[in-house]
């Protein structure tokens, strides 16, 4: 369906439900294609191709709303969609922040950020792809197994229309490639995996060094040994460190703040991260992975400084906790078809430090690298933080020795504060984030 068409698609919609009682209306439109093709051992497992279309539809009656979704884009499943969202909308509960952008919130100017790449791979270049991965995996010295590679690509074309006035569609691409890898034998098997992701197929890290890494982060956690409880410095690498800024993000989400169950509630303008850092949320980055034009609710997006000096600066705010909080939007709105908007991060990074990884580890005599972690222990009221995680020893300096089942804790206020940046920022997932050293830590062994 061309750009026209999704939008008269989305206006015809609205215009029923208005007709059916709702006093005001918004609708979304995801239509998707995506290409995958996964392999092991050399052979084909799987090649498969999915093209979908999913549509929501949020009604408003006063200060009721229901939201409905349809896969069904036929005029008689979409009158049903509308009547039964108007149906819902009048016997769901009063919000009294529920509710449309402001029209002076909304924005027409729609920015090329570049984030649809215009080749759609063949299911020849995919396999070609999965292949490099997995032979280069493979021929690391050490890897016994392969779990398996995969390369895929996806385009989604996104629409939203709005009983306000708002009218926008943008297009996004993804490709991907990755492979797992086994190292040892018998009971002394480890494994790792490795990928790249990108919005252009050109910048994508070639699939031999996504393979090459693989099989190197397998052979390097063969034996490994268990570590003895003690608090110490901890590095979390680029790889997983991302997962600081992912805990960060819901303590300063609008709704969590609105409800008081955040444990940075209270931390506006005040100190929150060590003095040199800064966290960024760059919805407008070229080819960013998580780059877009508008947001859920068609509001404006714009860079912004969440983290400056280690000081709070924003909230993550959509219209209604916005309202809320007495306060504007921040244009963070994501949408999916099944439920309201809600506020989410975009592009969210940590800006590098000054020292590499290695001068990072270098001053550490006794400490632990982490490069894998494991299950969700941060609670989110506290700060609490509590992770099983993988990784290596660390003496005088050097990487010592691979180390497993462990358990690292502490607290989420104590560990921004004192928490430093290494210089190696790499954008992989879309909440991206250097290596970065705390100290203070406790790590749980034998």
């Amino acid at each position: 369906m061309d750009k026209d068409s999704q939008l008269e698609l989305l206006s015809s919609l609205i215009a029923e439900a208005r007709k059916r009682g709702a006093g005001a209306a918004d609708a979304v439109l995801f239509e998707s294609a995506a290409l995958t093709h996964s392999q092991r051992l050399g052979k084909t497992e799987g090649i498969e191709r999915a093209e979908s279309a999913d549509l929501g539809l949020r009604v408003l009656v006063g200060k009721r709303q229901a939201v409905a979704s349809s896969t069904d884009l036929g005029a008689e499943a979409l009158d049903r969609l509308a009547d039964q969202a108007v149906a819902m909308a009048k016997s769901a509960p009063e919000d009294p922040w529920c509710g449309l952008a402001d029209p002076s919130e909304i924005t027409h100017d729609f920015p090329d950020l570049d984030i649809a790449d215009a080749e759609e791979p063949s299911p020849k270049i995919l396999e070609s792809r999965a292949a490099a991965a997995e032979d280069a995996a493979r021929a690391v010295a050490g890897v016994t197994n392969s779990e398996g590679a995969e390369a895929s690509w996806s385009r989604t074309a996104i629409a939203l229309v709005a009983s306000n006035g708002f009218a926008g569609t943008y297009t996004v691409t993804r490709h991907g490639v990755s492979a797992s890898v086994v190292a040892g034998t018998g009971r002394d098997m480890e494994s790792d995996y490795d990928f790249s992701s990108a919005v252009f197929a050109g910048d994508l890290e070639a699939p031999e060094v996504v393979g090459a890494r693989a099989g190197e982060r397998a052979v390097a956690r063969l034996n490994p040994r268990k570590a003895a409880t003690a608090r110490i410095p901890v590095v979390f690498d680029n790889r997983v460190s991302g997962g600081l800024l992912r805990a960060f993000a819901g303590a300063i989400s609008g709704p969590s703040v609105a409800r008081g169950t955040s444990f940075l509630k209270d931390a506006m303008g005040k100190a929150v991260f060590a003095a040199q850092i800064d966290i960024i949320d760059d919805p407008l980055r070229p080819r960013g992975l998580r780059t877009k034009p508008f947001d859920g609710e068609g509001v404006a997006t714009a860079r912004r400084t969440l983290i400056q000096g280690g000081v709070l600066q924003n909230w993550v705010l959509d219209c209604a906790s916005a309202r809320q909080l007495g306060l504007a939007t921040s244009g963070n709105a994501s949408r999916g078809t099944s439920g309201p908007p809600s506020p989410a991060p975009t592009n969210l990074f940590m800006e590098p430090g000054v020292l590499s990884a290695a001068a990072m580890i270098k001053g550490i005599k006794r400490g632990f690298l982490i490069n894998a972690m494991m299950g969700m222990g941060v609670n989110a009221v506290t700060g609490d933080y509590s992770r099983g995680a993988a990784g290596f020893w660390i003496e005088d300096g050097e990487i010592a020795y691979p180390v497993s089942e462990v358990t690292v804790a502490g607290n989420l206020k104590d560990m921004y504060l004192n928490l430093t940046a290494a210089d190696d920022l790499v954008f992989r997932t879309g909440t991206d984030a250097p290596s970065l050293r705390i100290d203070g830590m406790t790590v749980a062994g034998r």
